[in-house]
């Protein structure tokens, strides 16, 4: 995720004309509503998404073109399959900010009920950020983030919603997506190339210009980004706001009916270089990011980002499961 245009209010014609091109084409279906049913949905796992979380770990930092990468991704397809979802996989070169680097990316996309004509998206990145650029201490700048919250954490929390409709069926489909190569982008201290939003969530641009079905048009897209980390708190994100504004309020409604709002305030954050972006501009899929803000710290998105200490003991089971349980309650108030 960027770190200078990424908390960037400058917005630029296209994306301007992107956003009113997907609010326009958002059905009624999608309004906001002033009290969310909630309608009978399974109880999210925090301990078992947590377990998810360590389980990411334990293969070590998920930098594409390692071998922690490559076991991973062998794990998360098999957990997957194992869960009753049709796993389709994108395999694909992409290049890094340097122009040179070619990354050896891997999309993966799990779908229930992969016939169902009404469907919803959740997505999330499953890579880990090479470089602890924004460590305070500068010796640990070329080390490898281990990506519990950013990364691991969205993935876990998918899991476990796979997990869970297996054992209450849902009539709709549902397509969890792992984007990759979104956190190769610049580092803070590169000063040779030009800083560009660009360089990052190069899985989901890929996706975005390549879905993994003819014309794919779910309802709408969630998108959850470092949703287990120690003091998160989950603002509305402007593209967000702007993108799918019915959608937003769909979530933190919901999250309110459920006794999250602690979580979940009513107030807006910044704007995100993230992989929604793509979705939103590309695909013209109308996708929310749920992603912490921070008001205080070195860093809006909390004092573990990009450093080394985004490791499993900075995760909270009790982010994890507001999350889970709001998303969840979500998909199956969908179910109809």
């Amino acid at each position: 995720m960027n770190t200078s245009i990424i908390k960037s209010t400058i917005l630029f014609a296209l994306v301007l004309c992107s956003c009113m091109a997907c609010g326009n084409k958002m059905s009624k279906h999608q309004g906001a509503q002033e009290e969310p049913k909630l309608i009978k949905a399974p109880v999210f796992n925090a301990d078992s998404a947590y377990k998810f979380v360590a389980d990411q770990c334990n293969f070590g930092p998920r930098v594409p073109n390692t071998e922690a990468h490559r076991r991973c991704g062998d794990y998360l397809v098999a957990k997957f399959k194992s869960y009753g979802a049709t796993v389709v996989e994108q395999k694909v070169d992409l290049t890094a900010y340097d122009g040179k680097t070619v990354l050896k990316a891997r999309n993966i996309i799990a779908s229930i009920n992969p016939m169902a004509a009404k469907r919803l998206l959740v997505c999330a990145h499953w890579d880990c950020r090479p470089w602890a650029d924004n460590d305070p201490d500068s010796a640990n700048w070329c080390k490898p983030v281990m990506g519990a919250n950013d990364a691991a954490s969205g993935v876990a929390v998918m899991l476990e919603m796979a997990r869970l409709i297996q054992t209450q069926p849902l009539n709709i489909g549902v397509d969890f997506i792992c984007f990759d190569a979104e956190d190769y982008g610049l580092p803070q201290w590169e000063n040779y190339y030009m800083d560009s939003s660009s360089s990052w969530c190069l899985g989901s641009q890929y996706w975005a210009a390549h879905p993994h079905v003819y014309d794919y048009r779910p309802r709408f897209g969630i998108l959850l980004d470092m949703v287990g980390g120690m003091g998160c708190t989950f603002s509305k994100e402007s593209y967000s706001m702007r993108f799918a504004p019915q959608v937003v309020d769909l979530i933190w409604k919901t999250a309110a009916k459920l006794g999250y709002s602690q979580f979940f305030p009513t107030r807006e954050g910044g704007y995100i270089t993230d992989d929604h972006v793509p979705v939103n501009e590309i695909a013209r899929i109308p996708c929310v990011n749920i992603v912490p803000y921070f008001t205080e710290g070195p860093s809006s998105f909390g004092p573990t980002w990009h450093t080394v200490y985004d490791d499993i003991e900075h995760i909270d089971p009790n982010v994890l499961k507001a999350v889970g349980q709001t998303v969840i309650q979500v998909i199956y108030n969908e179910n109809q």
